[in-house]
């Protein structure tokens, strides 16, 4: 079964490649759907979160060493996969990717809902912030979800990030989580 989907999966690239030619891929910095470079270093900053983290500073003799966090590549390396809180009853998956000019993230919330999000004009590589772009499953003017989101890297293994929950069409509160790389 697993020979049999490797050879579909190659078909289709191949495939791909004939109909598109060589020199034409998406990828191509040429090609207008690979982004700005602005928009390319942001999401290679995101691509180096891989790995596994936890919440930093903390006192709780059950959180320590335990994994909060948990990113990987997916899709040839074009969209990271965010794990929250991987393996316990409140798992939550957010997914990264370019879009033209812009990054976007859906996040697979435990409400079932599935908020998508944009950045917000930035040059800046340090700090990602997210608004409200859509999603599924959702009323935004009546239903509790994420509306935005802020990423900043304070260093290579620190990571601040901050989800604003909105409720009844406005702001709620805001969750906030540090964390650091785990060795």
């Amino acid at each position: 079964m697993q020979r049999s989907k490797f050879s579909v999966g190659l078909s289709v690239c191949a495939i791909s490649i004939a109909l598109t030619g060589a020199g034409d891929s998406c990828c191509d910095e040429k090609n207008p759907a690979s982004g700005s470079k602005a928009t390319s270093a942001r999401f290679e900053r995101l691509k180096g979160l891989v790995g596994d983290w936890q919440i930093a500073g903390s006192n709780d003799q059950a959180q320590q060493g335990k994994v909060a966090a948990r990113y990987h590549l997916t899709a040839g390396g074009s969209a990271l996969v965010e794990t929250i809180f991987p393996g316990e009853e409140m798992e939550m998956v957010t997914v990264y990717h370019r879009d033209g000019d812009q990054l976007y993230l859906t996040h697979y919330c435990h409400l079932g809902n599935q908020p998508r999000m944009r950045t917000t004009s930035s040059d800046a590589t340090d700090e990602l912030a997210f608004e409200f772009a859509g999603g599924t499953n959702i009323d935004p003017a009546h239903d509790t979800h994420m509306h935005n989101a802020l990423i900043r890297f304070v260093g290579p293994d620190q990571l601040h990030s901050e989800w604003e929950l909105y409720k009844d069409g406005k702001a709620a509160e805001k969750h906030k989580i540090d964390l650091v790389r785990k060795k």
